[in-house]
């Protein structure tokens, strides 16, 4: 394992001198194909991300100036990529994959991410997180490559609120890139809200936007993610609280999880269908309500390497090993070895608690 320099602090995976290219340990592991940990939870879910760069400045995630930037020859190219997800998918259990940032649009070849991606792994659903800006201008060219989902970022439908939030006044932009995915057919169209108290009041506006354009709205409680390191439990808006403030517009009425991996529990929104089936709201408390006992998730970083846990600051490099010539079976056995050791979870109910050194837009959504 080797460690990548961002410019910020990385703490190296436990287990042999790093230096001396070992892998991590996989003692005690069943024989097990797939992405197993310690405590039994098998990763299906990935998450890639593509570059660090993004076009808003969300004050939950990156600092007014943007990341340190990474070198180009650090980031993974397209076909190294394409290699992961491909290991990934045959190899290794995965079943979702999904693109994020920083912000996925900013990379000029993200059309032939795709493209490449849906060519190793035939069938599996490939989506995008995204902030919808330009998404307009590219969904055409995403969907032929093989693109079948968007998730879409979007914490206020009041401008002046949006500008402040994101130090950027781009929400029609924003709205366009929404309006554009639907025109190309990438339903449910699902968008991601922050739940932030400068913007709690814009709560119930923001559902009705979203039911009133069939769209299927997740609030998720603000982690300790923010490259400012401004977070402070005390401040964040709870679930309860959330759905108090909801509960003056709409009746709202517990739905629970279809599926125990899915983040988001869900309300049934009485009185809306999203494309004629009963409208909900999904709620993401990550904080109050932790499901890391069912996390299903692995992580690939910009620059390629395995984060078993969003706030596990062990990472494993793959990139070294792409670019040294081991082949798939090497690959995947780091995978399996850096997944191995994923921790219990994120840990924020202990004393002692410390968010991890990167932030969101450096780990990827």
């Amino acid at each position: 394992m080797t460690a990548v320099n961002l410019g910020l602090p990385l703490r190296a995976q436990p287990g042999p001198d790093a230096s001396a290219g070992a892998a991590p340990s996989l003692e005690g592991r069943p024989e097990h194909s797939g992405l197993i940990d310690r405590f039994g939870r098998v990763a299906r879910d990935l998450r890639v991300s593509v570059t660090e760069k993004c076009s808003l400045r969300c004050t939950y995630c990156m600092p007014a100036e943007g990341l340190p930037a990474i070198p180009r020859d650090d980031l993974l190219s397209a076909a190294e990529i394409a290699r992961l997800v491909g290991i990934g998918v045959r190899d290794l259990g995965v079943r979702e994959v999904r693109f994020t940032g920083g912000e996925p649009l900013m990379r000029a070849d993200l059309a032939e991410i795709i493209g490449r991606s849906a060519a190793v792994a035939p069938g599996i659903d490939l989506s995008i997180t995204t902030n919808g800006i330009g998404l307009d201008h590219r969904i055409r060219s995403l969907v032929d490559a093989g693109l079948t989902r968007v998730n879409v970022s979007l914490d206020t439908v009041d401008r002046e609120h949006f500008a402040r939030l994101t130090r950027r006044d781009r929400l029609p932009a924003v709205l366009a890139g929404i309006h554009a995915a639907h025109a190309a057919g990438l339903t449910p169209l699902k968008l991601n809200a922050v739940m932030m108290r400068d913007t709690l009041a814009d709560a119930p506006d923001l559902l009705e936007w979203a039911l009133e354009n069939n769209c299927r709205l997740r609030f998720i409680e603000q982690m300790p993610l923010d490259a400012d390191r401004a977070w402070m439990r005390d401040n964040m808006v709870p679930a309860e609280e959330l759905l108090a403030v909801l509960g003056e517009r709409f009746t709202l009425v517990e739905a629970g999880r279809d599926d125990p991996h899915a983040p988001a529990e869900e309300w049934l929104v009485e009185g809306w269908t999203v494309h004629g089936l009963p409208a909900t709201v999904g709620i993401i408390a990550s904080v109050t309500r932790s499901f890391c006992s069912a996390c299903d998730r692995t992580r690939i970083t910009a620059e390629g390497t395995v984060r078993s846990c969003l706030f596990g600051d062990d990472e494993t490099d793959l990139r070294g090993l792409l670019r040294g010539g081991a082949d798939d079976a090497e690959i995947a056995r780091w995978w399996r070895g850096a997944m191995w050791g994923k921790q219990s979870g994120h840990g924020m109910d202990r004393d002692g608690f410390a968010p991890p050194v990167r932030s969101m837009g450096a780990i990827g959504g």
